[in-house]
């Protein structure tokens, strides 16, 4: 084909997506199958072996996506095993074009209906760890590239999925790749929400920790804390092992008592010689910790009425219940003024509880308001810590991101997302999730959450709908085709 007919086709392609539509919508059936076998790996990150930094799971979903990619006839690259990406255009002289996806997914948690790593498709919906984040939008966007490919579109530019494998807890991958390969030049991010995020709040994860000392007092007889899976998911389970001195049924009674008092589930039962004391609470995003019920705040709360044989015990728990609790905004432990108009508050997220011979803690994760940074938020809780004699442990920050609602990107994606739904309505968001769009210059999170759909990320029946996952396909194939036009395929178009 030569250049000018070329960029005569892809200008009526760009005219006319009918074409590409109709591509896209044959290959539902091959959607929802390598779908289906990505969500039954169960990438979620373990420890390191050989040819899979990030445990056996993640690099059996990644073999996977690999080996869809080589069966469609695209390049793919392997980095390690650390991370790799699936190419079709032309010359990377041209420009990079990339589309930044994760493979890895956060525990299943509890409250599933259905087998989180089953992949059970019913009434037109698939159910599964991934489907949403982030494995169902990869799929819709593999499957946007095969589609222009097919219909004959070669883009100018190279356009590039690269797939991460440990975007959920931290990282690290992405570290790794960008020091071996040439990163895109601009990107999307199918990883958040319609019709896209031109903002996202900084983020910030550390311990909050004091010694606890020996016991110096009467009381009972704390021996372990327990709660959550990871610091960005509210945690659906805390627990409490304490020694058994013969008030077993006294604990029971005032765990009873609490529950019916607070509609919290509470129970206390027998382990050897010690008694165990269990909260529920429900799972959710760290980034939006009020659509669940954080267990250890409850467990905390529980614990307050007790007396413990160890002053620092006790003054850790009454530091919790009075500075943190249930306030999701971080204003009871100093975080008041770190809001701004575009962003809102600070959200606080307490991810974790532990407890070792020698001292409590727990792990915190914070959304930060794009107008300012760590040192803020460190400043703002350090009168409150010294109060306590609590220690902080710095575990990471990632800065915000803001990209004026008038950038070139943003209004190409919002015009893209606005054609291919009919929605004027929505408008560009500033999150408090974090996406890869952190990892390079030029990225904006674009999809796939629907304005109006229920956000079941890190959630009990993670779910997709088979015909979003289509119509996600179609938004990203315009979109490739908007962001690799050429000046002249503009001026003919």
């Amino acid at each position: 084909m030569t250049e000018g007919k070329r960029v005569k086709l892809m200008t009526e392609q760009r005219k006319d997506f009918a074409a590409i539509a109709e591509k896209i919508e044959s290959f539902r059936e091959d959607m929802v199958r390598d779908l289906a076998d990505l969500v039954r790996c169960r990438s979620v990150q373990s420890g390191p072996e050989e040819n899979a930094p990030f445990g056996s799971g993640v690099a059996e979903a990644f073999s996977r996506m690999m080996e869809i990619g080589r069966r469609e006839g695209f390049e793919v690259f392997d980095c390690d095993g650390y991370g790799g990406h699936i190419d079709f255009g032309k010359s990377e002289e041209n420009g990079i074009m990339g589309i930044l996806c994760h493979l890895d997914v956060v525990s299943e948690g509890s409250g599933w209906r259905h087998d989180p790593f089953g992949a059970c498709v019913e009434n037109g919906i698939m159910y599964g760890r991934g489907t949403l984040d982030d494995k169902g939008p990869a799929i819709a966007a593999f499957y946007a590239m095969k589609a222009i490919r097919e219909c004959g579109i070669v883009p100018e530019k190279k356009v590039r999925m690269v797939l991460g494998l440990d975007e959920e807890t931290g990282s690290a991958g992405m570290d790794y790749y960008r020091r071996k390969v040439r990163m895109p030049d601009f990107a999307i991010v199918p990883d958040s929400d319609f019709p896209l995020v031109n903002g996202e709040m900084g983020i910030l994860t550390f311990d909050l920790v004091r010694k606890t000392g020996k016991a110096d007092r009467g009381g009972i007889s704390l021996r372990r804390l327990t709660g959550g899976s990871a610091p960005n998911m509210v945690p659906d389970s805390a627990a409490a092992l304490i020694a058994d001195g013969g008030g077993c049924e006294k604990i029971k009674q005032t765990a009873e008592h609490f529950s019916q008092m607070t509609g919290y589930s509470v129970t206390v039962k027998k382990k050897g010689k010690n008694l165990e004391i269990l909260c529920a609470g429900k799972s959710a995003h760290g980034a939006m910790p009020q659509k669940g019920l954080n267990a250890v705040s409850v467990l905390m709360q529980f614990l307050g009425g007790l007396e413990f044989d160890c002053f620092g015990v006790n003054e850790f728990i009454r530091f919790y219940n009075q500075h943190i609790g249930f306030d999701l905004s971080g204003k009871k432990i100093g975080c008041e003024k770190l809001r701004d108009d575009v962003s809102g508050s600070l959200i606080w997220n307490t991810g974790m509880l532990f407890m070792d011979g020698e001292s409590v803690g727990i792990t915190v994760n914070v959304r930060c308001p794009v107008s300012f940074g760590d040192e803020d938020v460190y400043a703002a809780v350090r009168p409150v810590l010294e109060q306590y004699d609590i220690g902080m442990v710095k575990k990471m920050y990632k800065e915000p991101l803001y990209f004026s609602t008038d950038s070139d990107i943003v209004q190409t994606l919002l015009s893209v997302y606005r054609e291919r739904t009919g929605d004027t309505e929505s408008q560009p968001l500033v999150i408090g999730g974090g996406t890869y769009a952190r990892e390079m210059k030029n990225a904006v999170a674009f999809g796939a959450l629907y304005p109006g759909d229920p956000d079941i990320m890190h959630e009990a029946e993670e779910c997709i709908s088979i015909d979003r996952l289509v119509l996600t396909a179609e938004i990203y194939a315009d979109a490739i085709l908007r962001l690799t036009e050429t000046e002249k395929d503009r001026a003919e178009s």
